[in-house]
């Protein structure tokens, strides 16, 4: 059975607040604990009025203490934001209190805008052209302090911190297989180079020292309800809120509407369409069509479900259905 797992952007709802978004974050991390998905991650974003999951090392905290025995995490830290000492400090701080339950997903966007970017690195040098660098770097943290080490990461050293690669180009499959580390791809959002990207990883993979074998796992986007309407229904959210973004408009998660006639341009329209073109939106049946079809199609080792639904019970029911879902496969 492929394991699933979940990614959460932590979503402020529209009339709620950054609390009231993290909160339901733990929730659902929670929910989806008692169900047996593997992981839960969250992610990293700045500068986002609708997502509140930018301090992503202390959501993590958050959503860890809230549960027991699901592996939480990041999907993922932008590495060219940090210093990779600050990230092994982080997250060794995370695995010191929740041992063996710290995943480490690294990206190499900003998870923001180019502003924001320069706010956040304030001038540094550091940038996405030194990702391999940076993660290397990251990973010699983690290895047991040696006498004479002049800087070590304390909490960090000697902990066995499964890394990530992240990706939603062909790069990251590249770097994830010269490593010998896991790779997730972000189809949830970037679809074109799925395919191509898992082929390129499991072809190129060099065995390391954390991995014997190509681990690829894929993200997309599920939100399952009782019928197909239903479901459709609730995916308006997220449409609406991409539509915003691509408009330069980004904020809060809008409540679903009937109908998205009117509320986005017929190459609005088609843009999420693309962008959202492996979803799985429907009823168990439907859902269980679409995700067989993905998992066949791409022979994924793990399935990372996303799904950015307004209301909370809703929500909860849709990663209960999937799990079912799941269960059946």
């Amino acid at each position: 059975m492929v394991p699933f797992s979940v990614l959460d952007l932590s979503n402020i709802p529209q009339g709620g607040t950054a609390a009231d978004a993290l909160h339901r974050s733990r929730e659902l991390a929670q929910h989806v604990e008692q169900l047996n998905y593997r992981r839960f991650w969250l992610a990293e974003h700045h500068n986002m009025p609708g997502i509140a999951s930018a301090a992503t090392a202390i959501a993590i905290a958050h959503v860890a203490a809230g549960t027991s025995k699901i592996r939480v995490g990041a999907g993922g830290i932008m590495l060219p934001n940090h210093a990779p000492l600050v990230i092994a400090e982080q997250f060794g701080t995370l695995e010191s209190l929740f041992p063996g339950r710290i995943d480490l997903g690294l990206g190499r966007a900003p998870g923001s805008d180019q502003p924001t970017a320069r706010a956040l690195r304030r001038g540094a040098t550091n940038s996405a052209d030194t990702f391999p660098q940076d993660v290397q770097e990251l990973q010699a943290y983690f290895q047991p302090a040696v006498p004479g080490q002049a800087v070590q990461a304390v909490p960090g050293a000697g902990l066995a911190i499964p890394i990530w690669l992240l990706g939603s180009s062909l790069f990251g499959a590249q770097l994830a297989a010269a490593l010998g580390l896991p790779f997730a791809f972000a189809s949830h959002f970037a679809p074109d180079h799925l395919d191509q990207a898992l082929a390129i990883y499991r072809h190129e993979f060099r065995p390391s020292a954390v991995l014997a074998k190509p681990w690829a796992m894929a993200a997309i986007g599920v939100v399952a309800a009782d019928t197909d309407a239903a479901a459709a229904r609730l995916a308006t959210s997220l449409q609406q809120s991409f539509v915003l973004l691509r408009r330069g408009q980004p904020g809060p998660l809008p409540p679903p509407v009937e109908r998205m006639d009117g509320l986005w341009s017929p190459m609005e329209k088609a843009g999420v369409e693309h962008a959202f073109s492996e979803a799985v939106i429907g009823s168990l049946a439907t859902v269980k069509r679409g995700l067989a079809a993905f998992i066949q199609r791409t022979r994924v080792d793990e399935l990372m479900v996303t799904a950015a639904i307004y209301d909370q019970a809703a929500r909860l029911r849709s990663f209960e259905l999937v799990a079912q879902v799941r269960d059946e496969l």
